[in-house]
């Protein structure tokens, strides 16, 4: 693990080399490694407290209250934030804000939040193609409860505009790997192409039995993978009391956050069709 983390510190360095480091270009707005680690600093670590702080996150990042609603369904609370394109195509990008009663849930799932509002901070203020709707889904612990309700509710004949769903679960304890059982097998090529092009460490692996939000999604034909950072010893931080803030290597996440970003870039200039 330490040999891993090693090489993704070394892509870090080669970025800023190579002028690829996190800057200002026309209105994208890149946060850094110690952004990204700030907002670690502050998880809520009381699962009742979680879905406020989602809200707080998203506006320090921009967001009006305005653009931000909470859909309540039968027994679940989802957080939306949407970035209106100009098409009524819409690619969903989310990440699960509930946690177990163990631990802080900061790699499982406030890396997920964490990455998807600095991912909202970056796109805001940019014209783009497709709608952008980020979603904080609750209960995902108890059975991709919010996510489901979410598509559930979803008219049929709307599918075709849903493109796309990136799923972000879990970053921060190893590099950058796609969940392949829980992962459109184009998706998941087309963030493998992505990250050899950054030149940033990345795997395929599939987890026997593990399953997130964007299961929910490919159960109705809307493609979806989801992006992790879990080690082969995720088990001893992962819905335990060591799943704190002081687990999570920001390196890591921060890398799983620009993979995502030119992932959002590559699907907004794709036809609508395109992975399905």
């Amino acid at each position: 693990m330490k040999l891993l983390l090693t090489a993704i510190t070394l892509v870090l360095i080669l970025f800023v080399v190579s002028g690829q480091a996190p800057r200002q270009e026309s209105s994208v707005v890149i946060s850094t490694p110690e952004q990204i680690k700030e907002d670690f600093a502050a998880v809520p670590c009381k699962d009742q407290e979680r879905l406020s702080a989602v809200k707080a996150l998203f506006e320090k990042m921009g967001a009006a209250s305005s653009s931000i609603s909470i859909e309540k369904y039968k027994n679940v609370e989802n957080l939306v934030v949407l970035k209106p394109g100009s098409s009524p195509e819409i690619l969903v990008i989310g990440a699960h804000y509930d946690k177990v009663s163990a631990g802080c849930g900061a790699v499982d799932n406030w890396s997920g939040i964490v990455t998807i509002t600095h991912l909202y901070k970056a796109l805001k203020d940019i014209p783009l193609k497709k709608t952008l709707m980020f979603v904080a889904f609750g209960k995902e612990e108890l059975g991709l409860v919010g996510s489901r309700a979410m598509v559930g509710a979803i008219n049929k004949e709307r599918l075709d505009q849903y493109c796309a769903m990136i799923n972000i679960d879990s970053l921060g304890l190893a590099p950058l790997q796609v969940l392949d059982n829980s992962s459109s097998k184009k998706l998941a090529s087309l963030v493998a192409g992505i990250a050899k092009e950054m030149k940033i460490p990345f795997t395929q692996a599939r987890l026997p039995g593990a399953d997130s939000d964007s299961g929910s999604f490919l159960k109705r034909k809307i493609p979806a993978v989801t992006l992790h950072g879990l080690s082969s010893q995720f088990r001893s931080v992962i819905h335990t009391g060591n799943d704190k803030a002081a687990k999570v290597n920001v390196v890591s996440v921060y890398l799983g956050y620009r993979v995502a970003l030119g992932l959002v870039g590559r699907l907004n200039e794709a036809p609508c069709g395109a992975y399905r």
